[in-house]
């Protein structure tokens, strides 16, 4: 089985791009992640992880997150080498499959530049939490998140 779960801040903007042959966006971003223990002179040490998402997962962390964003994503751990000037070089990343908020709009407007939220009690009232691929409607901050297909609105708000 291989599966990852990460939640931390993405470290810069995420720039969606293109494959040169067909077209399809991808977009490559990092994700500070804090361990869970702090370090023997009391600080938490953190890990940069290297994500990659395409197609929609790819358009959606694009155009809604940014730099210090709190989020929490699903995904698996791929590993790919390449050669550059002759030297054999290894590159492990996390493909994106989910991508969820982590963060409410109070706190991403204090702490960075989140444009919308997710809550740990949509998942324990039995909702879904919005995902990279639900359809939802953006164009009022203040209507809810819609998981497509359902009428039933999301305990959260932009």
């Amino acid at each position: 089985m291989n599966k990852v779960i990460l939640m931390g801040r993405l470290t810069k903007d995420p720039e969606l791009r293109r494959t040169n042959t067909s077209g399809i966006p991808v977009v490559s971003f990092t994700l500070a992640v804090d361990r869970r223990f702090k370090s023997q002179n009391g600080e938490r040490e953190t890990d940069f992880i290297s994500l990659i998402a395409w197609r929609q997962q790819a358009e959606f962390v694009a155009k809604y997150l940014h730099q210090g964003s709190k989020i929490c994503v699903v995904g698996t751990l791929q590993t790919r080498s390449y050669e550059k000037n002759g030297e054999k070089r290894y590159v492990t990343e996390v493909v994106v499959e989910e991508v969820y908020f982590a963060e409410s709009k109070n706190s991403s407007a204090q702490g960075s530049n989140s444009t919308a939220n997710y809550t740990p009690t949509a998942k324990a009232q039995g909702q879904a939490p919005v995902q990279a691929n639900d359809a939802f409607d953006m164009d009022n901050g203040d209507e809810f998140f819609k998981t497509s297909g359902s009428d039933d609105v999301l305990p959260f708000s932009l």
